[in-house]
């Protein structure tokens, strides 16, 4: 708690006078007014039994203590009483917690002095406490969302939480962690800071204290929240030495330490480790380096300041010395000369740069001097120039600064801006310090990073990563922090039953199924022309597939339909020029020839099949399939017919004479061809064949087909040439027996059993394969079936005439026949 006081115009230091010149404080001044406030009465002798609480718990009496003493003459201990008109109280500078500030608002909110608080955000209330608070402080709401901003930066998602057992730690806990976990962060624990008091069982506290330690190393978090204020670094530092002092196995962690935290020590904790620190991330209230700060640091003389009790205890402490006194004489030990320099000691006892507080504080004099400034200059000018020599600020004035202290904005001497929101918090932003130690106790505050003081911007977070130090163990790499280890490239997370959400499985993505980058919550699918890799990583684009005559399949199916087809057209000459032989002239020549015809434009349309699809030939290749086959299939039937009809026409009596001859025979090629050009030009009509790009059949390929269109009727088609066959086959069978020397009906029952045989089998071997091998199944249907005519029907008769010409004569037909 700082008072300012009235001064002189003449006086440059604003101390002890009681008229005031704003631009007359100095530096030097100010920490004049900062050590004043424990400088209070009997400080020696409670510096006994009470330091440890005072020190530690800022105990509740002591700042009651402290505040009335403000209101009192100095010197002189009268609550609500002062006799003098010197030093009167203007405005005060409380912290370094909010206890403190909130126990002295207690007292002094009744006298509507301002109240300048800067080392915690207060959680008061603005119609009464609240209002006299002009916090030098910012917004610790936007303190939290950098933290959650770093934590989502570094991809610390499983984290553990110390915060203290008061307001502000509940507040934290109860209200700050939910949107945190919001965020998707995750808690190994959240456990309070031990209470330290004299006051405790001591067995207690150690407990409690080992407890504490425990959860702490036994944590699998890497990362670790350390909420707190000024005196919970000693808290910190006792917690860290529990488990060297046992034994027990310390584990590096790295702190991320509130802007309310500073790092400060009782002197039995001088010797003690700090290497906890070294790669520390803390926030600090955004600040600049004073040069007149140096300059009064080196000024310092315990000697000459005799008011001030409290420097010359802090020299005896921190340099292990004594100054000269009745009872120092006697005991002995290193004598204090006052001329022992501040910078030789290490960071961990005396820092020499100016911290956030100290800023604070700094910038805290001087609003409330520009405050004063600002009511001296309206007050001129309505008071006239008689009376604008000398200003004397009254004693019941003090509520008057609460406006002026709101709307003040001005530069310091470092070139910051200082000014107030519209909740009286420090309108500024946060700095983002990486702790480095060294082995000689000292240590190194590194800004690393900034908070902007843009609190309604969603990205608030400047960092940079390449100028932070870490903690030895994690070679200078930034630690994870997660539950457990990330679901590689290929897998997905699933919930652990029981556990929090961050903690999770990996299972391998299901087939057809990617994930591209670690820890995705599902697995995403290909697009249709792409397909995973082995590993399920990656996508690769699919190859479009077609029966090609590039490839042994497509070729080696060509190649057998090209010989077939000139097998077919060997034999149709053959038959040409052996026309007029009785072999060839026997069941109707012109059938003969036709169903040739036939075979060879049958395997001629499987190139039809082969190649790369287009349009056109998609088009029509099945129709044409169909009723080229119904006119072999038509012509096998005609022969059959025929076959039986001559027998019959034979018997003496018989009416079937007048049916024999060429036009039974080509009434059946013709109708039967017709019926089946019929259900093809439907086909056509209704929903013809198209070209298609089958991207779903094929795993790692894009089939490019000709797409039936209406399956139903591809396969009426193939059902009326079914039924073709079947026919054939069935009268073929009843003729198998007749007398003839040249019936085919033998011939005609073994090939069409091998026509059906295939065709029925086409079937479900068509259904169960996919991509370019169902062509290849309908391309080996159509030679098989083609090639069984062509053999069965033809190869016996072709023996005859060219091997064996002396069968193929009348009188050998007439000799079998008798």
């Amino acid at each position: 708690m700082v008072p300012v006081s009235r001064c002189n115009v003449s006086d440059p230091l604003p101390i002890h006078h009681k008229y005031y010149q704003p631009g007359d404080l100095i530096i030097g001044g100010i920490l004049s007014h900062i050590f004043r406030f424990l400088s209070v009465p009997n400080f020696k002798q409670r510096l006994s039994s009470e330091l440890f609480d005072d020190l530690v718990g800022f105990r509740s009496s002591a700042t009651y203590l402290a505040s009335m003493e403000l209101l009192s003459t100095k010197g002189k201990f009268f609550p609500n009483y002062k006799c003098d008109v010197r030093d009167n109280l203007i405005a005060v500078i409380g912290g370094p917690n909010c206890d403190v500030d909130l126990n002295m608002a207690i007292m002094l909110w009744n006298y509507k002095i301002p109240q300048l608080p800067y080392g915690s955000a207060l959680v008061a209330d603005r119609k009464s406490q609240g209002a006299f608070f002009h916090q030098m402080f910012p917004d610790v709401d936007h303190q939290y969302k950098g933290i959650l901003q770093l934590l989502l930066h570094f991809r610390w998602t499983w984290i553990g939480v110390l915060h203290l057992d008061d307001d502000t730690g509940e507040r934290f806990s109860q209200m700050v962690l939910p949107v945190f976990s919001r965020s998707g962060i995750c808690f190994d624990f959240i456990e309070k800071f031990p209470q330290l008091s004299f006051s405790e069982d001591v067995f207690q506290m150690a407990g409690n204290g080992i407890e504490k330690s425990k959860v702490i190393m036994n944590s699998s978090a890497s990362a670790l929240i350390a909420h707190g204020e000024i005196q919970t670094m000693i808290v910190l530092r006792m917690l860290i030495f529990v488990p060297t002092f046992m034994d027990m196995p310390v584990k590096t962690k790295v702190w991320i330490m509130t802007a309310q935290m500073d790092f400060t020590s009782l002197p039995f904790q001088s010797n003690w480790d700090i290497d906890f620190l070294h790669g520390a991330i803390s926030f600090a209230v955004s600040s600049k380096e004073l040069q007149t700060f140096h300059k009064f640091l080196h000024a310092i003389n315990p000697t000459l300041e005799k008011e001030y009790d409290f420097i010359r205890v802090f020299w005896e402490h921190a340099f292990s010395c004594l100054f000269p006194g009745p009872l120092v004489d006697n005991m002995g030990g290193r004598i204090c000369t006052g001329r022992e320099k501040l910078e030789t000691l290490p960071a961990s006892v005396f820092e020499m740069s100016m911290t956030g507080h100290s800023y604070s504080v700094y910038n805290a004099v001087y609003a409330v001097a520009h405050a004063l400034h600002a009511i001296h200059l309206f007050e001129s000018k309505h008071r006239g120039r008689a009376n604008k020599g000398r200003w004397t600020f009254s004693y019941q004035q003090r509520w008057q600064l609460h406006y002026y202290l709101r709307s003040v904005s001005f530069n310091n001497t470092a070139g910051g801006t200082i000014s107030f929101d519209e909740n009286g918090s420090l309108a500024a932003g946060f700095d983002i310090i990486n702790w480095v130690t060294f082995p000689n106790q000292s240590f190194l505050r590194v800004r690393v990073g900034s908070i902007g003081p843009q609190a309604h911007k969603e990205n608030v977070l400047t960092i940079y990563e390449d100028t932070i130090v870490w903690p030895d163990k994690f070679n200078q790499i930034p630690p994870l922090s997660v539950c457990n280890d990330n679901c590689h490239l290929g897998s997905s997370k699933t919930k652990k039953e029981g556990a929090p959400f961050c903690c999770y499985s990996c299972l391998p993505c299901p087939e057809g199924k990617i994930s591209n980058k670690t820890d995705m919550d599902v697995c995403i699918q290909c697009q249709e022309d792409q397909y995973p890799n082995r590993g399920q990583d990656s996508c690769i684009p699919k190859k479009i597939s077609f029966l090609s005559y590039g490839e042994p399949l497509g070729i080696s199916l060509a190649i057998v339909a090209l010989s077939f087809s000139l097998l077919t057209a060997l034999v149709l000459g053959v038959f040409i020029k052996h026309k007029d032989t009785p072999i060839v002239k026997a069941n109707n020549r012109s059938l003969t020839y036709g169903l040739l015809i036939s075979l060879l434009l049958c395997f001629l349309c499987v190139f039809l099949f082969i190649g790369q699809p287009e349009k056109i030939p998609c088009l029509f290749r099945q129709p044409a399939f169909g009723i080229i086959f119904s006119m072999a299939v038509s012509c096998v039937l005609a022969k059959t017919i025929t076959v039986i009809l001559a027998f019959t026409a034979t018997k003496p009596g018989s009416r079937m004479r007048k049916w024999v001859g060429k036009r039974l025979a080509f009434s059946v090629v013709l109708s039967c061809s017709l019926i089946q050009s019929t259900i093809c030009a439907v086909w056509l009509a209704t929903s013809p064949p198209f070209l298609y790009f089958d991207m779903h059949s094929m795993t790692e390929e894009i089939v490019l087909e000709c797409n039936e269109g209406s399956v139903m009727m591809f396969y009426c088609v193939l059902g009326f040439m079914g039924f073709l066959a079947v026919v054939s086959f069935t009268v073929a069978f009843l003729a198998r027996k007749l007398p003839d020397s040249f019936n085919e009906a033998k011939f005609i029952t073994f090939s069409m059993l091998l026509f059906c045989s295939v065709w029925l089998s086409f079937v479900p071997t068509y259904q169960s394969t996919k991509g370019k091998y169902m062509v290849a199944v309908e391309i080996f249907s159509i030679l098989a079936s083609s090639a069984g005519l062509l053999i069965c029907i033809f190869l016996p008769k072709c023996y005859i005439i060219v091997v064996r010409p002396e069968l193929n004569t009348r009188g050998q037909l007439i000799q079998r026949i008798n």
